[in-house]
């Protein structure tokens, strides 16, 4: 990768949003990474004026399943670029009867049901421990609300996010568990965005866009793909007006959140036994610390 001015907001997009229109002297960068490649080329160009990269988080064309997206290098990759802010846009299952589809959840909370994913930066050399307790951004939550209401939909401020592994649809009892629960939704990728983002020192929040009731729902049609595409296609606009606008008005300072400092205690392992070749894997995300 070229050396290019850097970014200063990262948007990922899901299921449905392959690409974003309306970006200024957009190219192509391919960043390479210390754990394998991305899902895709970043796009990197200006909205409003502002640097941003954008990445489809399945690739385009849509390649690749929840289980197989290379979380650490995208999100490695983002932070090298430049992205202090991280904006995601994803396809959701609503567990609530007020939650319908084609209407937005801008979740605060997550539910981890995942089984084989890496889930952390750290390790091989370097412990550390993030908070984890408020898992998304409150500034860049707040531009995704008032973004996406701005475009006309119905937004629920609030509410959990269940990860599960998939690729298959919940089981009937599964869903029925999960809804004794108290969760919101039900997705397949935003758990390892976040806790990843945080590790990484980047705000992060997510546009929960539903498609469907899961299968819950005695008077709704199971989940399909048939019925998830028909909706998706419907909120692949709204998502990316939605998203313009939130880049529109996320302030240029972050004065809102504790993100950019996840780090600052959260290294346990003393810098003289930590090997360099482990401080040059992460040194986009610790190198203010062990630089």
């Amino acid at each position: 990768m070229s050396e290019l001015p850097p970014v200063e907001i990262g948007i990922l997009g899901g299921s449905g949003l392959y690409e974003l229109a309306g970006m200024d002297g957009a190219e192509e960068v391919r960043v390479e990474t210390p754990f394998g490649e991305p899902s895709d080329a970043f796009l990197v160009g200006e909205i409003e004026g502002r640097r941003v990269a954008f990445l489809a988080r399945h690739g385009r064309g849509h390649r690749l399943l929840p289980s197989e997206i290379n979380f650490r290098a995208n999100v490695w990759a983002f932070r090298r670029l430049g992205a202090s802010r991280l904006l995601s846009a994803s396809a959701v299952g609503s567990m609530r009867e007020d939650v319908r589809p084609r209407e937005v959840v801008v979740p605060d909370q997550l539910v981890d049901r995942t089984k084989c994913r890496a889930s952390t930066f750290f390790g091989e050399g370097i412990a550390a421990h993030v908070s984890f307790a408020d898992p998304f951004c409150p500034e860049v939550r707040r531009v995704l609300v008032e973004g996406a209401r701005r475009r006309g939909a119905v937004v629920h401020e609030g509410g959990t996010y269940l990860c599960i592994e998939g690729p298959a649809f919940s089981t009937r009892a599964e869903s029925l568990l999960y809804r004794s629960w108290g969760v919101d939704v039900i997705g397949m990728t935003n758990l390892q965005e976040a806790k990843l983002a945080r590790e990484a020192e980047i705000c992060y929040a997510t546009l929960a866009l539903v498609t469907d009731f899961d299968c819950w729902h005695e008077e709704e049609e199971d989940v399909s793909i048939a019925s998830v595409i028909e909706s998706l296609h419907a909120n692949a606009n709204l998502a990316a007006s939605a998203l313009r606008e939130a880049v529109r008005a996320l302030p240029a300072e972050r004065r809102g959140c504790a993100c950019g400092d996840a780090l600052a205690h959260a290294i346990l392992t003393r810098r003289e036994a930590i090997a360099p070749e482990a401080i040059e894997r992460l040194r986009p995300i610790v190198g203010r610390y062990l630089g």
